[in-house]
């Protein structure tokens, strides 16, 4: 079944602002029979304490809780709408953030029941001043929170698939998400900051005892082809070396565009029966 397992709305605040209808329009035309909508789950307000980020790198991270009637209210519509044409589910992505374990499950515990399918992905981590930095911002941002492990690509590998590992670890109960999203997102700005080599033997294991956790509880990765996509990344995630793993351990990957906008959904998917998969 043709999916697309990750997208976004005019809900997302950093979005296109450009109707969630016309999002699933396109993806029919493309021939995808499976569409997921993965709005970003809101982000707590005490959050913002510990983070050290440029402010719209919070402010703009996650919709707006006043918003979530309504998401789920024109969601519901479209999923009816369209029921003959595509299969749509209703989700969130939601992001791991550490020490804020117990608010996510309450936010997924409360609105969890009106959704079918969700991502976890991994968006900040802690700086080398010990508070929380967007991961994906922009090269500001990532070089003043990440600076001291810059020294050597496997460093700010490790901080990260340190990160990753607590998130998939999290007791989010019952309604935690089913898929991991974009496990390498550290990689997006890897051409400006020299990330580009192979995930070395330590760092590779590291990844392995990961996709080992996510193998046991029977979850999926993102197949995140946006990354191709952003100039100083080039690269899908997982990435090649993730993908192929995931693979051995038969870990169901599934496609997602990301999709803030409606030109990029379906994006690349055409590559996936190509080198990606090879």
């Amino acid at each position: 079944m043709l999916t697309d397992g990750h997208t976004h709305t005019e809900f997302c605040p950093h979005g296109s602002g450009e109707p969630v209808e016309k999002m699933v329009q396109r993806a029919i035309q493309l021939g995808f029979k499976k569409y997921c909508i993965t709005e970003h789950a809101p982000i707590p307000k005490d959050f913002k304490k510990v983070y050290a980020g440029t402010p719209d790198g919070y402010e703009t991270a996650g919709i707006a809780m006043d918003d979530l009637s309504n998401y789920f209210k024109e969601t519901q519509m479209i999923q009816k709408k369209y029921r003959s044409d595509i299969q749509i589910t209703i989700g969130f992505e939601v992001d791991y953030l550490e020490g804020f374990e117990d608010w996510t499950k309450d936010f997924l515990d409360e609105y969890g029941p009106e959704t079918q399918e969700s991502i976890l992905s991994v968006h900040f981590m802690k700086g080398t001043d010990n508070k929380e930095w967007c991961i994906d911002y922009d090269t500001q941002n990532y070089q003043t929170g990440f600076v001291d492990y810059l020294d050597d690509p496997q460093h700010i590998f490790k901080v990260y698939y340190d990160t990753v590992r607590k998130s998939v670890e999290a007791d989010l109960g019952k309604y935690a998400p089913q898929r991991i999203g974009h496990m390498s997102l550290i990689r997006k700005f890897q051409d400006y900051f020299n990330l580009t080599e192979d995930y070395d033997e330590k760092s590779m294991q590291q990844i392995s005892e990961i996709l080992t956790i996510i193998r046991q509880q029977n979850r999926e990765l993102d197949l995140n082809l946006a990354g191709l996509y952003k100039p100083l990344c080039n690269d899908y995630y997982p990435g090649k070396q993730i993908t192929q793993l995931a693979q051995k351990m038969n870990i169901p990957l599934v496609y997602g565009s990301d999709a803030h906008d409606i030109e990029s959904v379906g994006h690349g998917f055409h590559l996936l029966n190509s080198a990606i998969l090879a």
